[in-house]
């Protein structure tokens, strides 16, 4: 790529089978992946925007650098998540690993099977609380928020609905 290396986020989550070995799995791999990996502390958050009754998830977001395109970096995560026997029965079905591109710079891509950023991690708080522990500066190329800016306006919005 040459100058400077883009900081990415993934969000990684997992809610079958041993949730904490897949999310260190995945955790692990990402090291081998993203220079200077941070990884936020991992949560525990009911299923959401899922088919069905589903156990629930354990969330985390990892931020790094990555040398090279936003879809050779898909392909990684991708690989990974098949390396711990994620299977796509159907949209949404339960996950042994799932690791979700959220941001990649300051890139917008849409293009088949890749949209980024991620179109619905702003309305996500088990994205947003992550991430902002580890890359609460990093900028929404659409909105031009900030990650801790998105999830101060989740908050607001929740307020005003509660």
């Amino acid at each position: 790529m040459g100058g400077v290396v883009p900081p990415v986020a993934v969000a990684i989550g997992s809610n079958l089978g041993d949730r904490h070995a897949h999310l260190t799995y995945g955790v692990t791999r990402l090291r081998s992946v993203l220079a200077d990996l941070r990884l936020s502390t991992i949560i525990e958050t009911d299923a959401v925007d899922v088919v069905g009754v589903q156990p629930p998830f354990l969330n985390a977001a990892a931020t790094g650098r990555y040398d090279g395109a936003a879809r050779s970096l898909l392909d990684e995560l991708l690989r990974i998540e098949q390396e711990r026997g994620r299977e796509r029965p159907y949209a949404r079905a339960p996950r042994t690993l799932d690791l979700d591109l959220i941001l990649f710079g300051d890139e917008r891509v849409e293009e088949e099977g890749l949209i980024v950023p991620h179109p619905r991690f702003r309305a996500r708080r088990f994205v947003l609380e992550p991430l902002a522990e580890v890359g609460g500066g990093l900028r929404d190329p659409v909105t031009g928020l900030t990650v801790r800016g998105l999830l101060e306006r989740l908050d607001r919005a929740e307020h005003r609905e509660s």
